[in-house]
């Protein structure tokens, strides 16, 4: 029973490195800029391109989008990113997966429409905070669709962070 439990930790550990080879891979062939998001719960920018470097920030919001400026060509496991308030630093490409999302901005007290479809005149579903994160889909010019936690709707690029 022993040598099952073992075994099948293995397979399992061999499928997550697996997994986060190809996500690196898939990331390190994209052409910069990009987007991309935040994979780890807490994640640290830095002033360079290696752990040596002194972290500048801690994030410690999954999920965040971030733009890929650039990809370090003597440390290729490194991204130049930058955050919703233009802050440029380096991340370790295993902290980011390709998943779209966007966060919500806006003065602090207004709320943003989540319409039915992508069109201003369209019926306000709900509306969102700034601040909010959901996963983008359906882009097309000037509206993406939204999902934050389970609801739906259109929302204007001009309100969002990640389009």
């Amino acid at each position: 029973m022993a040598l099952k439990l073992t075994a099948r930790k293995l397979i399992l550990s061999a499928s997550i490195v697996t997994v986060l080879g190809v996500a690196s891979a898939a990331l390190a062939q994209k052409k910069t800029p990009y987007w991309a998001s935040l994979l780890a719960g807490e994640a640290r920018m830095r002033t360079g391109p290696g752990q040596q470097f002194p972290a500048s920030w801690l994030y410690k919001r999954k999920g965040l989008p971030l733009k890929v400026v650039e990809i370090s060509k003597a440390f290729p496991n490194w991204r130049k990113v930058e955050d919703p308030e233009g802050v440029q630093g380096w991340m370790l490409a295993a902290l980011l997966t390709d998943q779209r999302t966007a966060l919500v901005i806006g003065t602090a007290g207004s709320y943003r429409a989540m319409r039915a479809r992508p069109d201003a005149s369209s019926q306000i579903l709900f509306e969102v905070e700034p601040g909010v994160v959901g996963r983008l889909s359906d882009c097309s010019p000037g509206w993406c669709r939204l999902d934050v936690l389970g609801r739906m709707g259109y929302i204007s690029t001009d309100h969002i962070f990640g389009d």
